[in-house]
């Protein structure tokens, strides 16, 4: 199990588990971001991670990537 930020461009992963307080969780998940989902990093610029998640892009900070465990 690793971070998300830490995940390779290209390579599909299945999100393991999401930390952080609860109405982060609730935000993410609101977004897609659900344990068993698949998650594919699109590319990375400037610390920021563009991720297609349930067949959409959306663009998160480093800090939340860390929170994502796959």
């Amino acid at each position: 199990m690793m971070p998300l930020s830490m995940a390779k461009t290209g390579e599909a992963n299945v999100i393991k588990r999401i930390g952080g307080k609860e109405e982060t969780r609730k935000f993410l998940e609101n977004l897609g971001f659900v344990t068993g989902g698949v998650i594919t990093v699109i590319s990375e610029v400037g610390g920021n991670i563009i991720v297609n998640v349930k067949d959409s892009r959306v663009a998160i900070g480093k800090d939340m990537a860390n929170k994502i465990m796959v």
